[in-house]
């Protein structure tokens, strides 16, 4: 007898090209195997999944959980309970916390810290350079060895060009990649959203494409050189997913991530919502949205991260000028995603791919698939399931969305993490 089967559920795992109408059998925390509906063995415990998607463990490679040094925005153990609650079983925290995770004992400390919360796996990031003062490399060694599974200075751009190479080849000789925040603050500096015709009808200095653009292509010109993994966290303009594609289609080891906002929204949304709607890299012009969301549909990005990034109401209160860039994301970029399935922009499994084994790998990390003797982890989605996006339910500690009262279709039912039933709003399909 097996500890669990999830009966009858739309299989969906597009790492090993699975869509079927299937059961899924786990035991011991390991998926034992995908079986035809006739073929499933006795088990301890029961999901009724007919009309579900049954995934694997949803995977979001980009969050910010502030803990330590933030938590009146975010914990670890708040921001994985906000993942559980979207649909992630596995989430990478940026390393800009206070102080930085750049130092081993840091990196233990948040793997601690998530494992005692008991919820998604936190995995997290290492800075690149220590202080996030884009002068000198940390230990990547060191910091791999505790556990850190990729580097990063996330919302600071690495203006020097030397560092970024030797970050690169530092990342290539222990076998994780380097997460780019491609911006050029020389040509961004004092921006609050897209430079276009919305900033300027608004009167707000603008943050012009090419600052992310020339980033992203020196930054593929270093992964040439150097044979590192450049991955390109949230890319927003046409001509960087030029580069990138360019880049991918010479052989470059160089993966990207779209977010769920830069695909929803364009500039225009910074009248309607505010400093809710000032994130880094800003909403850019509608040709920008349409040139990511077809790298999405065509595989260039082959990754879809949230960017989750907590902020107190007070600090989103301070006006455009002062207020930080960032939203949360965690627990609306499955229905925010699954707008653009349900409208024919992403077939069904290359959002699904993007949400699970595409991540994965860039990551180099065991997850993403539910594969015979892979880790039990699995999210359950409701893909009809209608409802109001409202952050006073949020698990998250922070409400900073300009999503609030949008009509969704779609949403996370319940997730297993190694076989374990967590996040449950299955009611009586649950039989344990």
């Amino acid at each position: 007898m097996i500890d669990l089967v999830i009966r009858g559920g739309r299989v969906l795992d597009p790492a090993r090209d699975v869509d079927r109408v299937a059961h899924v059998l786990v035991d011991a925390g390991r998926v034992v195997d995908v079986v035809a509906p006739d073929d499933a063995p006795r088990a301890r415990a029961a999901i009724d999944a007919a009309g579900l998607w049954v995934t694997p463990g949803l995977v979001d490679m980009h969050v910010h959980l502030r803990e330590p040094g933030g938590e009146h925005k975010e914990t670890i153990a708040t921001g994985a309970a906000a993942a559980v609650a979207g649909g992630f079983t596995t989430v990478a925290t940026m390393a800009n916390t206070d102080p930085v995770n750049d130092d081993p004992e840091i990196t233990r400390w948040m793997i601690a810290r998530a494992r005692a919360a008991g919820l998604a796996r936190v995995l997290p990031i290492a800075a690149v350079t220590r202080g996030l003062a884009g002068e000198t490399l940390t230990d990547f060694a060191a910091l791999r060895a505790a556990g850190a599974v990729a580097f990063s200075d996330d919302g600071v751009p690495i203006m020097r060009a030397d560092v970024m190479r030797a970050a690169l080849a530092a990342g290539r000789g222990v076998g994780a990649p380097v997460i780019a925040h491609a911006e050029d603050r020389t040509l961004a500096c004092g921006g609050v959203m897209h430079a276009g015709a919305a900033s300027e009808r608004l009167g707000l200095p603008g943050m012009p494409s090419a600052a992310e653009s020339e980033m992203v292509r020196r930054d593929c010109a270093l992964a040439a050189e150097t044979g590192g993994h450049l991955h390109v966290a949230h890319l927003s303009t046409a001509a960087a997913v030029a580069i990138v594609r360019a880049a991918r289609a010479a052989g470059m080891r160089v993966t990207a991530e779209a977010t769920p906002h830069h695909v929803t929204l364009d500039a225009e949304a910074v009248a309607a919502h505010g400093t809710l709607a000032k994130m880094n890299p800003p909403l850019r012009a509608r040709e920008d949205v349409a040139a990511v969301r077809a790298a999405l549909a065509d595989g260039t990005l082959d990754v879809i991260a949230s960017d989750h990034a907590p902020h107190h109401a007070d600090e989103k209160a301070l006006g455009m000028a002062a207020a930080p860039f960032g939203i949360v994301g965690l627990e609306t970029t499955l229905p925010l995603v699954l707008e653009l399935v349900h409208g024919g922009v992403l077939a069904v499994a290359t959002a699904i791919r993007a949400l699970t084994i595409g991540p994965a790998r860039a990551l180099g990390i065991d997850a993403g698939t539910l594969a015979p003797g892979a880790a039990a982890d699995v999210t359950l989605i409701d893909p009809e399931a209608r409802w109001t996006i409202d952050p006073s339910s949020f698990r998250s500690r922070s409400r900073n969305t300009p999503f609030a009262g949008r009509a969704v279709r779609g949403r996370a039912v319940a997730v297993c993490l190694a076989g374990r039933v967590v996040g449950d709003h299955l009611g009586g399909r649950f039989t344990p």
